[in-house]
């Protein structure tokens, strides 16, 4: 059963919309600003939507409102399934009750968070989701670090494609900026000090990120029936854990290529047929490395490659998702995204450094997770632009 995207709502550092986070992309701007969210940790570059830290909630709630928007539908939305994921979930809140209460904090404020920490619970944010649209079908929240994103829209489509729902709303949504976050990447030597440069020969680290895609997944049957609007198919999907360390991706890339040939196989494609890959790009030295490494195993020297980080930040679970959103818009308007933060490129691939018009048909969008979790997603043009 073919599974078909119609909506997509999108909230990044460039911009509180899809159409203003792609624009801002494709003209090589950069969402990342330097702030100073908390008076303990010095300022840092950082993806933030607003001035300060986005709430979680909020966060999928506009989201999520977008993607039902954009595709046309009523609500409430009841035989439809949730799949919405997260790397991080409600760690803010979290943090937060922490430090009240090891601060000896008993105020009735104070109570009151603890009363409702089952809200922050790390599903509660799908189970929302699900209240939100008045779906009452299955409820998933997956949680595979930085791949979650494109796993969450894999669990999806399986969902699809096995009979169990026509209809499922899916993505992932990252409030990553806290303190324990900046602390521990900073801690690990990760994150940058001016800027992210991905496959930058001077390229520093990640730059940390909020954000947020959602989707409205459907069988083909289903989108044609109701004559929407289809941003394009899932061809396939691969998953693969490399089982190695902690936080340390395979120096080999042996996972990686795994999941991407899982991913072309499922998808009955050769690895010829991909015409740009939406690499995951994190500008740390070893996941850029270890990714062109791969990238040149697999793949001709034409295909186009970029990662988008430069602009949006590393949005940790929600960075997949976010790449799928953007690949889409790619196929649908036929222009290459930039790797914005691009000077000189350390590595030997034909890496897209200013929006290009391109006549693409099939992308791949890859994410890499602590753990060394390992994502690859398929995505063609909808058949009806040729």
């Amino acid at each position: 059963m073919e599974v078909v995207i119609t909506g997509i709502g999108l909230v990044s550092a460039l911009g509180m919309s899809l159409e203003e986070s792609w624009q801002g992309l494709i003209a090589g701007k950069s969402g990342i600003k330097w702030h100073q969210p908390f008076p303990a940790l010095p300022p840092l570059p950082l993806g933030l939507i607003g001035e300060k830290p986005a709430s979680l909630h909020s966060l999928t709630q506009v989201v999520v409102d977008a993607a039902i928007k954009d595709t046309g539908l009523v609500l409430p939305l009841t035989d439809c399934a949730v799949v919405i994921g997260s790397s991080r979930g409600y760690q803010a809140s979290w943090e937060k009750l922490a430090q009240q209460i090891y601060a000896g904090d008993n105020s009735a404020d104070n109570a009151e968070k603890l009363e409702n920490w089952l809200d922050t619970l790390p599903h509660m944010n799908a189970t929302a989701t699900a209240r939100q649209i008045g779906a009452t079908g299955a409820i998933l929240a997956p949680m595979a670090a930085c791949a979650t994103g494109i796993w969450a829209i894999a669990q999806a489509a399986i969902l699809i494609q096995t009979g169990q729902y026509q209809r499922v709303i899916a993505g992932a949504t990252e409030a990553a900026i806290t303190p324990l976050t900046l602390s521990g990447f900073q801690q690990m030597g990760a994150l940058a000090k001016t800027g992210a440069y991905p496959f930058d020969l001077q390229r520093e680290g990640l730059v940390l990120g909020e954000g947020a895609a959602v989707f409205v997944l459907e069988s083909r049957q289903l989108a044609e029936k109701r004559q929407a609007k289809i941003y394009g198919q899932i061809l396939g999907f691969g998953l693969t854990n490399d089982a190695y360390h902690s936080n340390q991706l395979e120096p080999e890339g042996k996972g990686a290529i795994a999941a991407i040939k899982q991913c072309l196989a499922r998808s009955q494609l050769t690895s010829a047929d991909i015409d740009y890959i939406h690499a995951h790009g994190t500008a740390t030295q070893l996941n850029d490395r270890v990714e062109s490494q791969v990238i040149k195993h697999l793949f001709p020297p034409k295909v186009a490659v970029s990662s988008t980080k430069g602009s949006t930040g590393h949005t940790l679970g929600a960075s997949g998702a976010l790449g799928v959103a953007f690949s889409l818009l790619a196929l649908e308007q036929k222009i290459l995204p930039p790797c914005v933060g691009l000077q000189e490129p350390e590595f030997d691939l034909n890496i897209v450094k200013t929006a290009q018009h391109s006549q693409i048909h099939q992308v791949l969008c890859l994410s890499f997770g602590f753990g060394g979790q390992n994502a690859a997603i398929a995505l063609r043009r909808n058949a009806r632009w040729g």
